[in-house]
């Protein structure tokens, strides 16, 4: 059986590799520490090699000069330069083996040892013996090259020496730094990438989720924790939409409960006259002439077709039915709006609309009554007891600059658009007092309202959000106080595979 991944296993993870990281920086630091040792014994060899060096280059020096002026100064001065070389070379044998063979460090105390024989041996020779001398001296200068042969041989494998473990110890540092840098990185990309992520992608779905978007959130990882939490929030997102659902059925209601104020004004007319017709009907039953009986049947049955219109768009708001897209004529679908509204509509308070009758698109009667609706009432509740609202749209081409024109600082934009297509722009303007700047960006928010308890619950305008963005459209508001509210929809004319409920 696959066990199954854990965040904090991959944290743990995490952990080991920086302490297995800082292990390795305690190693790298104890080798910096022991390579600079043994460089500085290394040094310190050279300084004695140096020494061994100089002390024979001495004696090469003044033997030159006792060979030129025959001053016996100069004899005991080599003389004393010879001691210190077999000295150094007794003393540090076990040291300088590392530089020369044995044999060669051997040779090189016999030849110190020979020399200086051979230079006592020439102090000692008279002046008669000139042949004797020249001989000495041949051999004291072919001993003392010899000497410095060797030291200077030495000397020079002492600097490789020490240039090849300055070499090999800054190689090993750079490698290290570069091993432990990328060590660092990898873990610090495996934490991004198993743990950090599924966590900012967490962070970024319940941001979406806390502005107002229910969508399911997608598990980001196989971790335990990320699938216990991801499960969590979709329980919670069901849960809002099912309580979300249920209050904007509470809305609708409201809603209803408005248009039937419309409806029971509207219907009184045709009632009337149906009921005048009939009265008159009934007097004069046997007495009227025929086309008037006929004008008047007419008139009952023109009245009562009207007022089954009206129920039945009434029906048609109130029923719960499927998204069905139908052929719907703008300026027809606002005259049905403004009339459920009419009892609703103060005397002093004008609706003027500017909308061409040619202005036709496919979308769902009932979902853009209910929107619209919203919005008109809004816009009443903001005039007052007196002012002007005005309703006007527009068909234009639809391109990418004119689709974010209009977005700036003091519009929240909201929607989607899709450039390349023809689209509608409606605009309902009121002469209210209009919107306070620190209330404008949250109006869209579900469940914000300004309103006193118990007269709404703040879900006006996000069912109007809702529904715009049903047909992949977008609204936004301008609004000053003391200048009026204007809000701005824009509505594609072709049918876009957008979201449908």
């Amino acid at each position: 059986m696959k066990l199954q991944s854990s965040l904090r296993q991959k944290i743990t993870l995490g952990y080991l590799g920086y302490y297995a990281m800082a292990l390795l920086i305690i190693a790298l630091s104890l080798f910096t520490y022991i390579e600079l040792r043994l460089i500085e014994q290394k040094i310190k060899l050279g300084g004695r090699i140096t020494e061994l060096f100089d002390a024979t280059l001495e004696i090469r020096r003044f033997e030159k000069n006792y060979f030129l002026y025959r001053q016996d100064s100069d004899w005991q001065e080599g003389n004393r330069y010879a001691a210190k070389v077999v000295e150094l070379l007794e003393g540090n044998a076990a040291d300088f083996s590392v530089l020369a063979s044995a044999p060669r460090i051997a040779r090189l105390l016999n030849d110190v040892r020979a020399y200086r024989a051979l230079m006592a041996e020439y102090g000692r020779a008279g002046l008669a013996n000139a042949h004797q001398k020249t001989l000495l001296e041949v051999q004291v200068r072919r001993v003392g090259k010899d000497v410095v042969t060797i030291a200077e041989g030495m000397a020079d494998a002492e600097r490789r020496m020490i240039r090849e473990s300055l070499d090999r110890f800054r190689t090993t540092l750079v490698v290290s730094i570069v091993l432990i840098s990328l060590l660092m990185a990898a873990i610090g990309w495996m934490l991004s990438r198993l743990v950090a992520r599924p966590l900012r992608h967490l962070d970024r779905c319940v941001e979406a989720v806390s502005s107002g978007r229910l969508d399911k959130l997608v598990v980001p990882s196989g971790d335990r924790e990320i699938i216990s939490i991801t499960q969590a929030f979709n329980h919670m997102i069901g849960e809002l939409e099912l309580r979300q659902k249920r209050l904007l059925r509470s809305e609708k209601l409201a809603s209803l409960g408005t248009m039937l104020a419309g409806v029971a004004h509207e219907l009184n007319n045709p009632l009337s006259n149906i009921s005048l017709s009939c009265q008159i009907l009934l007097e004069e039953v046997g007495e009227c002439c025929p086309e008037q009986g006929k004008e008047l049947l007419e008139q009952i049955d023109e009245q009562t077709e009207r007022a089954r219109k009206i129920v039945r768009a009434l029906l048609d708001f109130a029923r719960d039915k499927p998204v069905k897209r139908e052929t719907v004529r703008l300026a027809a679908l606002f005259e049905e709006v403004l009339l459920f509204l009419k009892g609703e509509t103060p005397p002093g308070v004008s609706i003027v609309t500017e909308i061409p009758a040619d202005i036709v698109l496919q979308a769902d009667r009932r979902r853009l009554e209910q929107a619209f609706l919203n919005l008109i009432k809004n816009a009443l509740e903001a005039t007052g007891e007196s002012g002007e609202i005005r309703i006007g749209a527009a068909r234009h081409g639809l391109t990418k600059e004119s689709f974010v024109a209009g977005q700036g600082h003091d519009t929240r934009f909201l929607g989607k658009g899709y450039p390349g297509v023809e689209a509608i722009d409606i605009e309902i303007r009121d002469s209210g007092p209009g919107i306070p700047a620190d209330v404008l960006p949250r109006i869209f928010d579900p469940f914000f309202t300004t309103k006193d308890v118990g007269r709404g619950m703040g879900l006006g305008l996000f069912i109007v959000y809702e529904i715009v963005e049903e047909y992949n459209g977008s609204i936004s508001v301008n609004s000053e106080p003391g200048h009026g509210t204007v809000f701005h929809i824009r509505l594609p004319l072709e049918p876009a595979d957008g979201p449908q409920q």
